[in-house]
């Protein structure tokens, strides 16, 4: 067994799409098919049930994946040590990132450090909270940087700044003129929001349960997978969100904020605790504080 049949099987199994792991890994179609088949046939364990054009993990390859997943890790924490050695002329950074700290906060920071650090490889995965944490969790990237509140003992957790968050309308919504009041006025309204597991939408919920609205209890016009799409789409006239201010103020005149106090939030930098901090890691975090 190989270490690249494990990055293959991970890619597919991942995507649960030979095609789409192949392209993520830069690898023929053929190459990737040949790898899980030959895994396959040398434990006599069959890691996919295939269905038409359609893969899904078996029992077996599901139990494998979390094996395989730590393996990689395990030889990426191996070879970050010995980049280590170089100091800083060479070695990777590899992050995960929430989507308003990925798409708005990070990449300013991102372009520093690549002109204090250009022979630093730079590695960025922008997913939702849940998924950063896990990778951080996971010991797959260096630092998650998230945004909401993680309470998880397997991770060392430093915040490294803070946002606001907005409640935002089309241009002439009613509640531009008067903000709402009632539980009622939460309940009728429409509100556009992110998936579960989005940090922006697990802070809404909180926020809502203080005023004594039942989350449970909205109308969903729509649950999307980026702050842009929903943006979007309030601008459009689908209802009500809350937002980050970074997001809000990049799509100044197309969104209304709404006259109503709402907490900040941190963000914060996750990492596994024990994992060992490479000279890019230490030189980042540095950047961030």
């Amino acid at each position: 067994m190989t270490l690249e049949q494990l990055r293959i099987f991970v890619a597919v199994a991942e995507r649960e799409h030979v095609t789409r792991g192949a392209r993520e890994l830069n690898l023929t179609q053929s190459a990737t098919s040949a790898a899980i088949a030959a895994l396959e046939a040398r434990y006599a364990t069959k890691l996919f049930d295939r269905v038409g054009r359609r893969i899904a993990l078996t029992e077996a390859g599901r139990l494998f994946l979390v094996e395989a997943k730590a393996v990689l890790a395990r030889a990426a924490a191996a070879e970050a040590v010995l980049f280590d050695l170089a100091g800083l002329e060479c070695g990777a950074l590899s992050l995960a990132a929430s989507q308003t700290v990925g798409n708005y906060w990070l990449p300013p920071i991102l372009h520093r450090y690549r002109a204090l650090y250009p022979k630093i490889a730079i590695e960025l995965k922008i997913c939702n909270t849940l998924t950063a944490a896990d990778m951080a969790r996971e010991g797959i990237v260096d630092f998650a940087i998230v945004e909401g509140e993680i309470d998880d003992k397997s991770l060392a957790v430093e915040p490294v700044a803070w946002d606001e968050l907005k409640l935002v309308a089309f241009p002439g919504h009613p509640w531009t003129a008067a903000a709402p009041k009632r539980v009622e006025d939460y309940r009728s309204a429409s509100w556009v929001l992110r998936e579960k597991g989005s940090g922006t939408r697990a802070i809404f919920e909180a926020v809502l349960s203080e005023k004594g609205v039942d989350p449970g209890e909205l109308r969903i016009a729509l649950e999307l997978p980026t702050h842009e799409a929903v943006a979007a789409a309030v601008a459009a006239g689908a209802g009500v969100a809350m937002l980050p201010s970074l997001v809000a103020g990049a799509s100044a005149g197309a969104l209304a904020a709404i006259d109503i106090a709402l907490p900040k939030r941190r963000f914060l930098a996750l990492r596994r605790e024990g994992r060992h901090i490479t000279h890019a890691a230490q030189a980042f975090l540095a950047l961030l504080r």
